[in-house]
């Protein structure tokens, strides 16, 4: 039953081969748009991209809470 082992082995070999192609893949567009969240509220830790986003999430999701001072001078 030599046909039968060859088989097998040419099976475990394309996976191997098919698991790294996959792995090897240069774009992960769950780590990109995980690292692009760069700022994180204070009150609710919801992730920002940006320091002008975060400005106007601030402004009308917690009107009465005090500013972070790192949003004081940025422009919404």
């Amino acid at each position: 039953m030599t046909r039968g082992h060859q088989k097998l082995q040419a099976q475990q070999k394309n996976a191997k081969k098919q698991a790294d192609i996959k792995k090897g893949k240069g774009h992960d567009q769950k780590a990109a748009a995980k690292a692009a969240l760069v700022y994180t509220c204070t009150v609710c830790r919801t992730q920002m991209p940006d320091p002008k986003t975060f400005k106007q999430h601030f402004e009308s999701k917690h009107p009465k809470s005090p500013m972070p001072p790192e949003l004081v001078n940025v422009e919404a």
